[in-house]
């Protein structure tokens, strides 16, 4: 009788096969849902590469303002669908974030967000101030004969017009006009008698201002409204659950709806940053007369992030911060394209929360905070554009002028005007308050298209690092789960654009969702 061969060979050897065989398969997957997770961000990355592209081709055909004008629509549409939703956003994540917490929390967190911000914008003029005396920027120049952009803002109304803001006289106003100091300038004609009898009538100009309006969202006045009522919400406890419910939804429900907004960004980007190279004049003569300075700040904001932020981000929270950088890409793109932080908001606590497991109620308070009073990159450039004009024109700083400009530059990046390039309405202001000529300041404007996308990039991963160090001090106070108040636990759309809701009360979970 003839044996059979035994099996268990054959069984081995068809699982190691079938394992062979699944290899490539699972491999296959995992780089199907890394590109499906990271679509936007891939996609996005595509669009600052085509508008580079699209804006450097289209410059060669020299093409009409009303050409530019269509090249950059789609970036201007992309830009209102994100502003038109920025104040709901900020009313609903700050009052369900700060409800959820205690007094204490809530003071503490507001505290170690503020003594961030100062201490980063203090060592960004620190760093300027150092490669200014290093590389010399403004050596060589000449005086520029374009008149200079004219400020008529004074130092104490910048911060008398931030005090203003951050105390509304109305609830409603705050959502689209913001406090602002207003200058009027009266002639008055005087006539006067010389000793021969001739009358000679003089004009005299009589300079004013006055408490105005601008038509603008007061971030700041809308979070110390938004804060006090989620502390007070806290303070009514049960009785509040309806109102902290509606605005938590709220929150979920602005947060969806700009998830879906932001499947537009990378055309948007395209489209931003084509309508600014295509813009330029002449972009050779620009970088030629100011090449050195353009070097001074992006190496200073690079030096910065890279290690200044880097450094901070590790010692305070033992986080890695070059991967902490990689999971902020999305927003920093973003603020890139559109020279604004604010926009960034969503996609900036998206991040936060998501990729880097902060805890919301920090993350919602920190990040339009943040956003308000931090201006790390601005402050580089602010520092460095003072000292490259004072040595354009000869005027070499003394050590007592570098110390001035760098105090100045901290303090009023907490307080930059609401006005278009209100870095260069901040460099006027610190110019004359130190005699220092300002007829170079419009050489600056050649470059300014691409500086302002550069530091607003910075300021978006100084926002991001703002709220991680907050959630690190207050992360032990946090409680990790709110009694009886509604809270939506993870409303971010997953791979398959579904949403997870789950409600919780005393017993765990009410419902779950998909």
């Amino acid at each position: 009788m003839d044996r059979k061969p035994p099996t268990k060979t054959n069984n081995s050897t068809t699982s190691v096969e079938m394992e062979a065989d699944e290899r490539i398969p699972r491999s296959r997957t995992t780089c199907k849902t890394l590109a499906k997770e990271n679509a936007v961000l891939l996609l996005t990355l595509l669009g600052v590469v085509l508008g580079f592209a699209i804006g450097f081709g289209v410059r060669e055909l020299h093409p009409s303002d009303d050409a530019i004008m269509w090249i950059g629509m789609p970036g201007e549409l992309f830009l209102r669908m994100l502003n038109m939703l920025i104040v709901p956003l900020i009313v609903g994540s700050v009052i369900s974030g700060t409800a959820s917490l205690d007094p204490k929390s809530n003071g503490k967190m507001s505290l170690v967000a503020f003594v961030w911000i100062l201490c980063t914008n203090t060592l960004a003029c620190i760093l300027a101030v150092i490669l200014c005396v290093l590389i010399k920027p403004g050596r060589g120049g000449e005086v520029s004969d374009t008149e200079p952009p004219s400020s008529s803002f004074e130092t104490q109304d910048i911060f008398a017009d931030l005090l203003r803001n951050f105390i509304p006289s109305n609830v409603v106003e705050v959502g689209f006009r913001k406090a602002v100091t207003k200058y009027s300038t009266v002639s008055e004609e005087v006539a006067r008698n010389l000793t021969n009898g001739t009358i000679i009538t003089d004009t005299i100009q009589t300079r004013s201002k006055s408490n105005g309006k601008s038509d603008s969202v007061n971030v700041l006045g809308l979070i110390f409204i938004c804060l006090t009522f989620g502390v007070a919400a806290n303070r009514l406890g049960r009785r509040a659950d309806i109102f902290v419910r509606f605005f938590t939804v709220l929150t979920e429900i602005v947060l969806l709806v700009l998830r879906w907004f932001f499947w537009t960004s990378p055309v948007g980007v395209a489209s931003l940053i084509a309508k600014a190279i295509a813009n330029i004049d002449d972009l050779g003569d620009s970088f030629s007369k100011l090449g050195m300075f353009v070097m001074v700040v992006v190496v200073g904001i690079v030096i910065f992030q890279l290690g200044v932020l880097s450094l901070l981000l590790f010692v305070i929270t033992r986080r890695n911060p070059f991967l902490f950088h990689l999971t902020i890409l999305r927003p920093y793109f973003i603020g890139f394209a559109s020279t604004s932080t604010a926009v960034a908001i969503p996609e900036m606590m998206y991040c936060c929360e998501v990729k880097n497991k902060i805890d919301k109620r920090v993350a919602r308070f920190a990040v339009p905070f943040s956003v308000t009073l931090s201006a790390n990159g601005s402050a580089i450039f602010i520092v460095s554009a003072a000292i490259f004009i004072a040595e354009y024109i000869g005027q070499d700083p003394s050590a007592s002028d570098y110390i001035v400009i760098a105090f100045l530059t901290a303090v009023s990046a907490l307080a930059l005007p609401s006005v278009p390039s209100s870095s260069l309405v901040t460099l006027v202001i610190i110019l004359a308050s130190l005699n220092i000529p300002s007829s170079s300041i419009a050489l600056l404007l050649a470059v300014e298209w691409l500086l302002d996308r550069i530091r607003s990039g910075c300021n978006v991963i100084s926002h991001c690092q703002c709220a991680a160090v907050a959630y690190r001090f207050c992360e032990a106070g946090l409680d990790n789960q709110d009694t009886k108040s509604p809270v939506l636990d993870d409303t971010y759309p997953n791979a398959n654009g579904e949403t997870n809701m789950a409600y919780y009360d005393d017993n765990g979970p009410l419902s779950t969702q998909m």
